[in-house]
């Protein structure tokens, strides 16, 4: 498999990982909340391959080989990284391949500016993560109090497989050592003394003093113009909830599948085939590839 192409994008402020041709039709790869770029390194390249697109995966900001930020991290700040990488590349309207968190960043944008958005494929995502408009005092509390909180000491591994083990122990969502060892590699650096620590800014963990509500995120949804597929994991964090069944049928036109995986389905070894099938489907059935 040929490795991908590291970018420098938005004068050096993000990096990225490439796959295909330069020059083909652009597809942005958003990756979830801690996660970086390497979160689509074994989706990409068979896209890459099947559709003869130019697939980027950026890095947000704080995470990954992209700079931090000073301040705060709300999820509508990393809107500005895909514009930024888009226009470092040359990209009026691409298509948006987005997991996770990195799919409610797609929504937000393609809500807000839908002159930008040629599609949206994501992956066990959709609408952001929200907090009703009474427990907004809470909210903002939690996010207070987290700020003057200075950060816990960075953790230190004696090599990859033990910083694996600590992603599978403390990830978010079930994950397992096969599934998360690309992403946890890209995210290590080597310390002084010769261990290893994460790149990632330790300020991502702090609470966010404001979220947007349920009822924002599901007029953001409805807002959306552009052909739309969601791709979950069986066992992903969507299921049939009412919040999950409200966010999908706020979006006209959804095209929806449940396949086989956990909430990183685009990186298990035995769904990635499944799910590259999937959205290239989707892709290949639609003349409009070119986000240029």
């Amino acid at each position: 498999m040929t490795p991908p192409q590291a970018l420098s994008l938005a004068e050096g402020r993000l990096s990225g990982l490439a796959w295909g041709e330069p020059g083909a039709p652009l597809w942005l790869a958003l990756h979830g909340w801690l996660d970086n770029a390497a979160s689509f390194s074994r989706l990409a390249p068979m896209l890459a391959r099947r559709l003869g697109v130019r697939l980027v995966a950026i890095d947000f900001a704080g995470h990954g080989h992209s700079r931090h930020t000073p301040g705060d991290y709300a999820i509508w700040d990393y809107a500005d990284d895909v514009l930024d990488a888009a226009d470092s590349l040359g990209s009026t309207r691409p298509t948006l391949l987005a997991h996770s968190m990195g799919a409610g960043v797609a929504c937000l944008l393609a809500s807000a500016l839908p002159e930008r958005v040629a599609r949206l494929a994501l992956i066990d995502g959709l609408g952001a993560v929200t907090t009703p408009a009474a427990e907004a005092p809470r909210q903002l509390r939690r996010g207070l109090l987290g700020h003057r909180r200075s950060p816990s000491r960075s953790a230190r591994y004696a090599d990859e497989e033990a910083a694996v083990a600590a992603r599978v122990r403390g990830g978010a969502t079930p994950v397992d050592a096969e599934t998360i060892r690309p992403v946890v590699a890209r995210n290590l650096k080597a310390l002084e003394d010769g261990a290893l620590g994460w790149r990632t800014d330790p300020h991502l963990m702090r609470p966010s003093p404001v979220r947007l509500t349920p009822e924002q995120v599901v007029a953001c949804l409805a807002e959306i113009e552009c052909p739309a597929l969601l791709v979950e994991g069986q066992t992903g964090i969507l299921g049939e909830g009412e919040p999950a069944r409200r966010a999908r049928a706020a979006l006209a036109g959804l095209e929806r599948r449940v396949l086989p995986g956990g909430h990183h389905l685009h990186l298990e070894p035995e769904a990635v085939s499944a799910v590259a099938e999937t959205i290239g489907g989707w892709a290949g059935g639609d003349s409009r590839l070119s986000g240029r």
